[in-house]
């Protein structure tokens, strides 16, 4: 008895020791393997042995032994942050043997390339999720996908898969989830789409997609999130995306009825849809009133469309709106009154319209409101509506282009909610800027420019710690511009990082150019001034810089040689000033640079040859009658003084 038990004992163990995967199974992980020449995760290397089950980023069914699961996602988590691998390489057509699959995810792994297997809806008939995004595949998508007659979820955004949407794709009955956004998809989107009952989440955004919105797409009665922003489409909102169940126009002779039209109470078909964006493309027509009916929007954006007419006042009804985006459409007419009952409104963009004034007296339920953009309107506001200032959450106001006159009202000093944002450009305002303005101590964002101020800047403004973009050009400006620059004595760690003082009438030296808060400043332009004495060698501080504009100014000395630090930099303008000396070699540095001006100063020598400087064309250097090599006439007899 005791001999029988040894055998069973000796048996178990060899058996233990020789366990393996289904061998169709093993080869095609195996070959997926072998098509990956980089894995910045390390998982494959540690694919060895006989039992892929135990593999990392492997699944398998616990009686059959069949792989159901790849979870290589690129995207791996640790208690301290997310790293993203990389996988270099292209998807193996041999993952289609692994006929028991119900889950793949090889999503964001950032460099798979290859295309989707052709036969994938045939082989693999269990596959319920399909998670290909965020990679590099490309070719089209293969219509034997819509035999995956059990898929849930389909991933394929961020690639870049191209041809037109297959319309087999409706034949997805049990799919929530279709996300085919950021690719280089063509034609139009299908009719078909709109039998897919149970879809919750549809987003096609940042395609070349044409052709009119589905004329059935009411019929999604499933859909939380559509997402069509961002392509070609064209025609009007189709009705059936906001009509009554059952009912496709509703008339009411509101002449006879009290108060506001109970639109939540018969709400429409779509009537869980939360997320709706249709913004950049060429829709048409008016926005429908029935708008109302979409009970559970939340956010919505229409913009930088065609859309014209008056914005319907059944949006009034959205209670649960929290951002609405109408900006860049045709829209005329008054804002309605009830946009004033929205009371979880958090952003409200109708900016480049042609909405008329005057605004409603008051707003009285926007209470939650954090950002208001009217800018470039036919408002004719005359002056700040001080019912705006009053708003309790307001931190970010744009009203730029809305015919304000006057001066820069004072009671924007002491707003209910700190100012963040202020955007009073192009209209007409006059007189100083306020000294107060160092007192709205959370101002990121100050754009004044485009008005008729005129005075110095205020010294106050050194106390703007969170100061990111200044924009004060096109005014009347004067004296020097050194307390900008003296912001960074003050917050050497400030935010800085977009300047623009130029068109105005300053004067005086720019020494303190590059310290503080200027070192991570991004774009600069000082043109079209009276700044006088030389470059300062501090110049070379701004490290991060990609915009450099001192034109049209009286600056002289030599071009400083570190002016070649600056390897961020794209575009340098100093035309037009009194720079003298020759171009500093180190200038071939400036790898990235796009746009030089160098024109009508009094620089001499040749111009260092190779990339960028030769490739310039010859208005770059023009104006320098010193200066010989290429682009210019090549260099005679020149010799370099000591």
């Amino acid at each position: 008895m005791a001999s029988v038990l040894l055998w069973f004992l000796v048996l178990f163990t060899i058996t233990s020791a020789g366990r393996s995967c289904h061998p169709t199974d093993l080869k095609a992980l195996l070959d997926f393997k072998t098509g990956i020449h980089s894995d910045t995760s390390t998982r494959l290397a540690k694919w060895s042995g006989h039992d892929c089950c135990i593999w990392e980023g492997v699944r398998c069914e616990n009686t059959t032994g069949r792989v159901t699961q790849i979870l290589l996602s690129g995207f791996i988590s640790s208690d301290d942050f997310v790293f993203q691998s990389e996988m270099r390489g292209s998807l193996s057509p041999s993952i289609l043997l692994l006929t028991s699959l119900q889950v793949i995810d090889l999503g964001g792994l950032i460099s798979l390339g290859g295309i989707i297997p052709p036969d994938i809806g045939f082989r693999l008939p269990n596959l319920q999720k399909l998670y290909l995004y965020g990679n590099k595949l490309s070719g089209k998508v293969p219509d034997s996908i819509s035999k995956l007659s059990k898929l849930e979820q389909l991933h394929l955004h961020e690639n870049q898969l191209s041809g037109h949407l297959p319309s087999s794709l409706g034949n997805l009955k049990n799919l929530n989830q279709l996300f085919l956004y950021s690719n280089r998809f063509a034609g139009v989107i299908p009719d078909s789409l709109t039998h897919l009952k149970s879809l919750t989440r549809m987003d096609l955004h940042s395609n070349a997609l044409t052709g009119h919105i589905p004329g059935k797409i009411g019929k999604m009665q499933a859909l939380q999130k559509l997402d069509l922003s961002s392509n070609r489409l064209s025609g009007k909102i189709p009705l059936s995306l906001t009509r009554l169940n059952g009912i496709s126009e509703l008339y009411l002779d509101t002449n006879n009825l009290q108060g506001a039209i109970p639109f939540p109470a018969i709400s429409g078909q779509m009537s869980s849809l939360g997320f709706l964006r249709l913004n950049d493309n060429n829709l048409t027509g008016k926005i429908p009133e029935s708008f109302g009916y979409l009970v559970s929007l939340q956010r919505v954006s229409l913009a930088n469309n065609k859309l014209e007419g008056a914005i319907p006042s059944s949006l009034g009804n959205l209670a649960g709106l929290t951002e609405l985006y109408l900006s860049g459409n045709l829209l005329s007419g008054k804002i309605p009154k009830s946009i004033g009952q929205l009371s979880n409104l958090i952003l409200l963009n109708l900016s480049h319209n042609m909405i008329q004034g005057p605004l409603p007296s008051d707003f009285p339920s926007l209470q939650n409101l954090q950002t208001l953009d009217l800018s470039f309107n036919r408002l004719n506001l005359i002056s700040f509506p001080k019912c705006l200032a009053e708003l309790p959450s307001l931190s970010r106001i744009y009203l730029a282009g809305c015919g304000m006159q006057g001066k820069v009202p004072d009671f924007l000093r002491a707003t209910p909610s700190p100012i963040q944002e202020l955007d009073l450009s192009s209209n007409h305002l006059t007189g100083s800027l306020p000294s107060w303005l160092g007192n709205l101590a959370q101002l990121y964002s100050l754009n004044l420019s485009r008005n008729y101020l005129a005075s110095g800047i205020p010294d106050s403004i050194t106390n703007l710690q969170h100061l990111g973009i200044l924009d004060l050009h096109s005014n009347n400006l004067t004296g020097p511009i050194s307390k900008v620059f003296e912001m960074g004595n003050a917050f050497p760690d400030g935010s800085l990082v977009y300047i623009d003082l130029s068109d105005n009438n300053f004067s005086g030296g720019i020494e303190q150019i590059g310290e503080g808060a200027q070192s991570g400043v991004q774009f600069m332009n000082l043109s079209h001034n009276f700044l006088e004495s030389t470059v300062p060698t501090t110049i070379g501080r701004l490290k991060v810089i990609e915009t450099l504009d001192l034109s049209y100014n009286r600056l002289s000395s030599n071009l400083p040689e570190a002016l070649a630090n600056l390897s961020t930099l794209e575009r340098l303008k100093l035309q037009k000033n009194h720079l003298a000396g020759i171009i500093p070699v180190g200038f071939l540095e400036l790898r990235k640079l796009k746009e030089l001006d160098l024109s009508d100063n009094h620089l001499e020598g040749p111009i260092p040859t190779g990339k960028p400087l030769s490739e310039f064309p010859v208005s770059s250097y023009s104006g320098n009658k010193g200066l010989c090599g290429k682009p210019l006439t090549p260099c005679k007899g020149y010799m370099k003084l000591p």
